[in-house]
Formats: structure tokens, C-alpha cells, sequence
């Protein structure tokens, strides 16, 4: 009788718990935005000018986890191979621009200009996966947008130096570079939410680490790091290692927009790190910003269609009928099940 209670409340409250569940996803998400933006900002604090081969160490070792999955399950890929090059090569180009503007511009400015994502995503995802949007959406990203807008008040009213030596020139690398992140995190929110999560996650790292290699020939400027440098790019590889398991399967549960609207927190967590380890005092607009955000993420997500249930990586391998067998394979379906 307690088992059948207990399920008929989960099912009652199933909706509320998907969307708590969503939204502190998101702040997962958030939270390993902002250890590698502090990651990158303490590479370039140590004079350290090498935003490929931050990305580089990150894509070798998702490649090399994901990618023993993929090689383990032996299925061929469903999504084209080439169609992956195109998204490796923009997902490459954004963490570049990012990671070069922490040379010239501090960490609340890159973390609070990456928003610029958010119109970026509605754009593409309306005109690619024909995503439509209700007023109410509109209007949390709006407000969103707008707590923001008042973090950037309050970093351009500080005059101490530490906005960065180029802020200027840093902001507009930010605001190149969320072009190529929403064209990255449109083209995997289609992928996860049509096809696989390992398979995107593998290959996006496998042509990630490829293009990374083409570039870092032409651009490594540094061939010796000191212990320091080398503790800061082993802290990028491993929180950007956690992004990108969490963001593709986030992407799956929500979407493209309400992923991006949840990382804009990320400023608040750039902000603890500002006081805490470059020990900086921080406005009290940053603090209605927060308050502004949490608003605009709530309204968001009450007007936000639930999608398709999903299931797990492992229920998918069983039931997925979109999954082609290696020829040697085909005679042992029952090996096959188990290989899954």
C-alpha cells in the first residue's frame, strides 16, 4: 500500500520534479561555467596565452571516455561523420574567442557579455529546429537579459583596473564568440534530443581535438608550462569535462534557450570567486541582478512545454530501432544486446 502511495505521488508531482530536477541541472551547469572561466582567467593572470590547448586537453579527454563507450558498443554512427566536422570546427572557434578575451577583460565581464548566447539560440532554434515561443518566454529571457544588464552598470562604474587592459576589444571576442556557441548548442540540442548523447559527446570531442591539433601548429606560441600553468589547464580540463557530459543531456531534457538562461548564473558564481580568491568587493547591483534572473527562470520555465519523456543512455541502447549493426554482428542479435 506504501509502494503504490509512493508512486501515486511521484506521478502526481512528476511535472514539478522534472522541472526542479531541469533547473538544478542547469546550475550544475552553471557552476562548471564558472570554475572555467575562473580556470581561464587564472591561466591568463599567470601570463599564459594559449586558449587552444585549454580546449585541446579537454577534448582529449572526452574523447578518450566517450569514445571507449562508442568503440565498446560498436554501433555505426547515426548522424553523417561530416556533419560533426562542422560542429566541432564552430564549438572550437567559440571556446577560442572566449578564452582569448580573459587576456584583455575580467571575469564578470566575459561570464556576464556570454547572455549574448540567448538571443543568438532563440534566433536558430526558430529558424532551424522551428522552435516557436510564447510572450511569457520571451519575457523571462527579457528580464534575465535585463539582471544583467544591471551587472554591467556595475562593472563599468569600477575604475581600479581590473576590468581587464583591452575591455573593449575582450567584449567583442565574448560576443563573436556566442555566435559560435549558439550555433554549437543548437546543433547539439538536435542532435541529443533526435539521436545519441555519447555519440554527440564523442564525436563533437573527436573533430574537436582534430581542428584544436590544426590550429595549436599554426598558433602555440608556449611549448613549456610552469607547475602552476599546469595545475590551471588540468582545472579547465576537468570542469570543461563536466560541462560537457552535463550540458548535452540538460539540452535533451529542456532545450538550447532555457540551458543558456540557467547558465547566465554563472555570473553570480564568477562573483563568489572574485571576492574569495581575488579578493575584490563586489556592488550591490550584482545581487538584484541575481534576484532579476531568478525571476526571469521561473517565469520561463512555467511557460515552457515539458518535452518528450527521455529515457536513460542504457534504455536507448535496447530500444533505439534507429541503431545499425556491424555486419559481424547482424547473425548474433544476442551478443549484441549484451554488448549494449
Amino acid at each position: 500500500m506504501a509502494n503504490e502511495e509512493r508512486i501515486s505521488w511521484w506521478r502526481k508531482h512528476e511535472g514539478l520534479l522534472r522541472k526542479l530536477f531541469v533547473l538544478f541541472l542547469g546550475q550544475a551547469v552553471s557552476l562548471t561555467m564558472a570554475l572555467m572561466a575562473f580556470s581561464s582567467s587564472y591561466l591568463a593572470d599567470l601570463g599564459v596565452d594559449a586558449p587552444l590547448t585549454q580546449s585541446f586537453f579537454s577534448y582529449v579527454s572526452l574523447a578518450a571516455v566517450y569514445g571507449s563507450i562508442m568503440l565498446f558498443r560498436r554501433k555505426k554512427l547515426l548522424v553523417p561523420w561530416y556533419y560533426y566536422i562542422g560542429l566541432g570546427f564552430v564549438d572550437v572557434q567559440g571556446n577560442y574567442l572566449v578564452n582569448t578575451a580573459f587576456q584583455y577583460s575580467s571575469i564578470t565581464s566575459v561570464t556576464l557579455l556570454d547572455c549574448f548566447t540567448i538571443p543568438w539560440v532563440i534566433v536558430l532554434t526558430w529558424i532551424f529546429i522551428g522552435t516557436r515561443y510564447s510572450i511569457w518566454q520571451y519575457v523571462g529571457s527579457a528580464a534575465c537579459i535585463l539582471g544583467l544588464g544591471l551587472v554591467f552598470l556595475s562593472d563599468a562604474g569600477i575604475d581600479d583596473g581590473s576590468a581587464g587592459t583591452k575591455p573593449l576589444l575582450g567584449d567583442v571576442l565574448v560576443v563573436a564568440g556566442t555566435l559560435f556557441y549558439a550555433f554549437s548548442n543548437v546543433g547539439e540540442e538536435y542532435c541529443v534530443k533526435k539521436k545519441d548523447l555519447v555519440e554527440v559527446v564523442t564525436m563533437l570531442s573527436t573533430f574537436g581535438t582534430l581542428v584544436s591539433i590544426i590550429e595549436m601548429t599554426r598558433a602555440l606560441k608556449q611549448s613549456l608550462f610552469t607547475i602552476l600553468q599546469i595545475i590551471g589547464f588540468v582545472g579547465y580540463a576537468v570542469s570543461s569535462f563536466l560541462f560537457y557530459t552535463l550540458a548535452p543531456f540538460m539540452l535533451k531534457l529542456s532545450g538550447a534557450t532555457l540551458f543558456n538562461l540557467s547558465t547566465l548564473t554563472s555570473d553570480m558564481w564568477a562573483v563568489v570567486i572574485r571576492i574569495f580568491f581575488y579578493h575584490q568587493t563586489v556592488d550591490w547591483l550584482y545581487y538584484l541582478s541575481f534576484a532579476i534572473v531568478v525571476v526571469g527562470l521561473i517565469i520561463y520555465s512555467q511557460t515552457e512545454k515539458d518535452p518528450a519523456p527521455t529515457t536513460s543512455i542504457e534504455d536507448e541502447n535496447h530500444t533505439n530501432g534507429d541503431y545499425q549493426a556491424l555486419p559481424e554482428e547482424i547473425p548474433a542479435p544476442r551478443d549484441e544486446n549484451v554488448a549494449a
